[in-house]
């Protein structure tokens, strides 16, 4: 039995899926006000960078991993415009309903499916920009996902991946006081679930570092790859380009 991480918890790697979407199922609802909370309002700062180093021109294909509940895919449906394409995605279904609830609600319809981004269901070269925000941590085969992204994406094409990432050392110990106790305590109170947000502490503490998802991205199809900190490491923003 192949096994692998979910937090600090090894289980069966062909479990870890169910497990995750279950994580997102349940705060799904509350997703949106608990990033506010739980950051500070940060996490927009930092999708917003991710959208500018992005640089989406009019008439751009975009594929937003893990796209959740839609705030990517609508900035990047503003620059890629009526001539361009932006396809949202994710695998936890409850998700998605609740970003495509939101797309419609700021009146912009875009193509939006379920899929598991180890096997995406589109062709080589087609997509000029990828990205996947705060969902690559949570994925069984990292390695694999990354070579499916490089796949679909034309040569010189970009990849964007916003996560959460190792904080600078100084903050290491609030930090971690941060995660693991009041993290919890905050999901409870908002969304009901302090399992998910102790969850989410330790999946981050078993990330790969910023070095470490380099040099992943580098042997899975990207032939530069660099990284931006953001809020003293706290998450970094890796971006890598497909080169022929």
């Amino acid at each position: 039995m192949a096994t692998t991480h979910f937090g600090y918890e090894d289980v069966d790697e062909r479990d870890k899926a169910r497990r995750v979407r279950g994580v997102f199922d349940s705060v799904a609802s509350r997703y949106d006000l608990m990033n506010d909370l739980m950051s500070g309002g940060l996490h927009r700062v930092w999708k917003a960078y991710t959208v500018t180093v992005a640089n989406v021109k009019e008439g751009h294909r975009v594929l937003d991993i893990a796209g959740g509940t839609g705030d990517l895919a609508l900035a990047f449906a503003k620059k890629a415009g009526a001539s361009g394409q932006v396809v949202h995605t994710d695998i936890n279904e409850a998700m998605l309903r609740t970003g495509r609830d939101r797309l419609l609600d700021a009146g912009v319809i875009l193509p939006t499916t379920v899929c598991d981004a180890e096997k995406l269901p589109f062709p080589d070269g087609y997509f000029d920009v990828v990205s996947v925000a705060f969902g690559l941590r949570n994925m069984t085969h990292k390695d694999a996902a990354l070579r499916e992204m490089a796949r679909v994406l034309k040569i010189g094409g970009k990849l964007l991946v916003l996560e959460f990432s190792r904080v600078a050392a100084p903050l290491q110990k609030a930090y971690d006081l941060y995660s693991f106790k009041v993290l919890p305590r905050l999901g409870k109170l908002v969304a009901g679930d302090d399992a998910s947000y102790r969850y989410l502490a330790e999946s981050i503490r078993m990330h790969p570092n910023q070095a470490e998802l380099k040099a992943l991205m580098k042997v899975n199809g990207f032939g530069h790859v660099d990284y931006h900190n953001m809020t003293a490491g706290v998450v970094s923003l890796h971006v890598g380009l497909k080169c022929g």
